[in-house]
């Protein structure tokens, strides 16, 4: 059975990456509605930024799939809904930015040929790569401090919920203690009372008993002066 501090970790997890998958979304809707609209440095510029933003999502999806199985069994067939739906839209964004990638002239501009890309255009497409590569780095880092801190403040909170558990053991087995020992003064205190009741009525026999011989011994007393 799966800890429910690890199946709430893992709910809150999944949401906060379903929360920045949308807004990464959204940006990278935004960058692919303008890429038609440019041509040349400001095209290719649009389309890293997208391959950026693309390569953000992809890695938002891996660690929503890997969060997903934490969720519990009976909200997960709506959780898996919505990814599949979000891996749909991933791919055809995939598909977009390809087709606008592939469009040379509208890449290159006026200096389009046939011939391969001049060495600043590799160098640049270079340089694109490395930004990219430094800015999912960057991103991945982020994601995994937010980890990190999410589990540290979880492990924290079952630490408190165990230091609690134990002390509210040792009050129970103090309590226990406490009653074991009343119910030890109970039975001394009835074992008492019963006693106290046996010289009561022993004491009763002995005063009725002292009674009847003093009564006989007046009786007797009067028998013998008036005899």
């Amino acid at each position: 059975m799966a800890n429910p501090l690890d199946t709430d970790a893992g709910s809150e997890l999944f949401g906060s990456y379903e929360a920045e998958f949308k807004l990464v979304q959204a940006d990278l809707t935004q960058k692919l509605d303008q890429i038609p609209e440019l041509s040349g440095e400001p095209r290719k510029a649009a389309i890293s930024a997208a391959e950026r933003a693309l390569e953000e999502a992809d890695e938002l999806l891996g660690q929503m799939r890997l969060e997903k199985q934490n969720i519990p069994s009976t909200a997960r067939p709506k959780i898996n809904q919505r990814f599949r739906n979000y891996e749909t839209d991933v791919d055809a964004q995939k598909r977009k930015l390809r087709a606008l990638a592939s469009d040379r002239a509208a890449l290159f501009g006026a200096r389009y040929t046939d011939n391969p890309a001049s060495p600043a255009d590799l160098q640049l497409e270079q340089r694109q790569q490395l930004l990219s590569g430094t800015d999912r780095l960057e991103r991945s880092t982020q994601r995994l401090r937010s980890s990190q801190a999410l589990a540290h403040e979880t492990e924290a909170i079952g630490a408190g919920t165990l230091a609690d558990l134990h002390a509210q053991r040792e009050r129970i087995a103090h309590t226990g203690q406490v009653l074991y020992e009343s119910e030890g003064y109970v039975d001394r205190s009835v074992k008492t009372l019963r006693g106290m009741a046996r010289r009561m009525a022993t004491n009763r026999v002995i005063t009725i008993a002292i009674i009847t011989v003093l009564v006989i011994l007046i009786f007797a007393v009067i028998y013998s002066k008036f005899r």
